[in-house]
C-alpha cells in the first residue's frame, strides 16, 4: 500500500472496542459470548453532560438486542485519549473499534479492517458521500466518519448597521470594503479577525487558499503549499488587510480562541468560525449572521470540513460483532441523539435530512448546506501531522513574506515525504 496518498477528512469524539482479556480467539469466547471494549472521547465539558451516559445507554440497548455481545464502555477526555490509545496499541491490547480525530497512522501500520468488512452496505450508503470518500486510503475506505463540523463566515449585524453595511460580503474586495467602513465608522473594533497563530494557522490558511483556487495538495495528493494560488492569497491578505490595519497587528501570534472571544464580546466584526461560535455569540448577546465564506471572485460553494473518525481493529478478530455494533451505533436514533446533545454536525444522510427538516436547528442550516461539498485537510497522509505542526509553527508569518515562508514550508513537507 502506498502510505503517502491517503485522502481523508477532519472533530469530535473517540471510541474504541477491544477484545477483553488475554488470548485472541477470532471472535469467540466463553459460552459463545464476546465482550467489546468501547473507548470514547468525552464531548462533554462537565460531569453532567459527559459522553459516558450516552455510550452506556447505547451499549445497554445493543446488548439487550444482542445478548451474546457485551460492550465495556470507557470514556477518555480529549487531552489524554491519543496517548492512552497509543499505549493500548504498544502493549498489544488493541481496541476492536476506535473513534478519534484521525486514522492514517493505523492504516499505515495495517491495523484496521476495511470499512466494507465492518459496516453493512445500507449503513455505508447512508454516509454523506464527501465524508465517506475522505475516509479512503488508495481508493479503499478505512475511516468511518462519526461527527463533523464545517466553517462559515460570521458577522456582527449591529456593527454592520452602524457602519452602513447592508449585507455580508461575498468577495474579498467586498470584505475589504466592509472592513474599511467598520474601521472608519466604528472605532475600537477589529474589522476582521485573522487568527493565524499556532492554534488555527492550518485552518485559516487553507480557507484563504481555497478562496483563491489553491489548497494544500494536488489531485494526486502531492503537497502544493507554495502554489502560486496560495502565495497570491497571502499576498492579498498582506496588502489588503494586514498592512492597512484592518485585522490584528500580528495575526501570526493570534489564536482562534482570542478571535472567537473577541467576536462573542462584540470586539470584532467578521471572522471565519465553526458552529461552537453560535452559542458563544448568543451568550455574549451578539446579533450575528452566518453566510458562505467570501472568496476572491465570489462566495465559496465549499468550505473547510472537519470530522472525527471511527475505525475497527483487526487484532481481536471480532469482525462480525463489530459490524453489528457499528450498524446499531450508526442508526438514526443514535446519531441524531449524539449530534443534538453536543450540537454537532451529522455525517449520515438520514440524520442530516432530519436535522435540516425538523425545525430545531435553524442556526445550523448554513452549515448543513455546506457539508456535502466540504474540503478536508490531507489527514490521511501519514506525513500530515508533521506538516501540520510546521504550518502551525510558522505558517502565519506568510502574511509578512508569502513566497519565502510558503517555499520553506513546501521544502519541509517534501522532506517529510522523503523520510517516511
Amino acid at each position: 500500500m502506498n502510505k503517502r496518498i491517503l485522502v481523508v477528512a477532519c472533530t469530535v469524539g473517540a471510541l474504541t472496542l477491544t477484545a477483553c482479556g488475554g488470548a485472541k480467539d477470532g471472535g469467540g469466547s466463553k459460552n459463545g459470548e464476546v465482550t467489546l471494549k468501547l473507548v470514547a472521547a468525552d464531548y462533554g465539558d462537565k460531569a453532567s453532560n459527559s459522553s459516558t451516559a450516552y455510550w452506556n445507554d447505547v451499549a445497554q440497548r445493543f446488548t439487550a438486542a444482542n445478548p451474546k455481545i457485551k460492550v465495556d464502555v470507557q470514556v477518555i477526555n480529549w487531552n489524554d485519549i491519543d496517548a492512552q490509545v497509543k499505549t493500548m496499541i504498544q502493549s498489544g491490547n488493541m481496541p476492536d473499534v476506535l473513534q478519534t480525530g484521525g486514522y492514517a497512522d493505523k492504516v499505515a501500520d495495517d491495523l484496521l479492517y476495511k470499512t466494507d468488512e465492518v459496516l453493512s452496505e445500507s449503513t455505508r450508503k447512508n454516509l454523506i458521500d464527501s465524508f465517506a470518500k475522505a475516509g479512503e486510503v488508495d481508493g479503499t475506505q478505512y475511516g468511518i466518519p462519526f461527527v463533523s463540523s464545517a466553517r462559515a463566515f460570521f458577522y456582527n449585524k449591529t456593527l454592520f448597521t452602524k457602519a452602513g453595511i447592508t449585507e455580508a460580503p461575498k468577495t474579498w474586495d467586498e470584505l475589504k470594503a466592509a472592513a474599511q467602513k467598520i474601521k472608519t465608522k466604528v472605532p475600537g473594533v477589529t474589522p476582521y479577525a485573522l487568527p493565524l497563530g499556532p492554534e488555527e494557522a492550518q485552518g485559516e490558511s487553507l480557507i484563504w487558499d481555497l478562496g483563491n483556487g489553491g489548497g494544500y495538495t494536488d489531485a494526486k495528493g502531492a503537497y502544493t503549499l507554495d502554489a502560486q494560488a496560495n502565495i497570491g492569497a497571502f499576498s492579498w491578505l498582506k496588502t489588503n488587510l494586514v498592512e492597512p490595519g484592518l485585522t490584528y497587528a500580528n495575526p501570526a501570534t493570534t489564536d482562534r480562541k482570542t478571535a472567537f472571544a473577541d467576536f462573542a464580546a462584540g470586539k470584532t466584526a467578521m471572522l471565519n468560525g465553526h458552529p461552537s461560535l453560535i452559542q458563544m455569540s448568543k451568550d455574549g448577546k451578539v446579533d450575528y449572521g452566518v453566510a458562505p465564506i467570501p472568496g476572491k471572485s465570489g462566495a465559496l460553494t465549499s468550505t473547510l470540513g472537519v470530522a472525527d473518525w471511527m475505525m475497527a481493529f483487526k487484532d481481536g478478530g471480532h469482525k462480525e460483532e463489530v459490524r453489528k455494533f457499528l450498524d446499531f451505533a450508526y442508526s438514526k436514533e443514535n446519531t441524531l441523539k449524539f449530534d443534538e446533545t453536543y450540537n454537532l454536525m451529522p455525517v449520515t444522510k438520514d440524520t442530516l435530512q432530519e436535522m435540516t427538516a425538523n425545525g430545531k436547528h435553524k442556526d445550523l442550516e448554513p452549515f448543513f448546506a455546506l457539508l456535502p461539498n466540504a474540503v478536508f485537510y490531507p489527514l490521511g497522509d501519514t506525513t500530515w501531522d508533521a506538516v501540520s505542526a510546521e504550518i502551525k509553527k510558522s505558517g502565519g508569518t506568510a502574511v509578512n513574506d508569502p513566497a519565502k515562508v510558503l517555499g520553506e514550508l513546501q521544502k519541509k513537507a517534501e522532506a517529510a515525504v522523503a523520510d517516511q
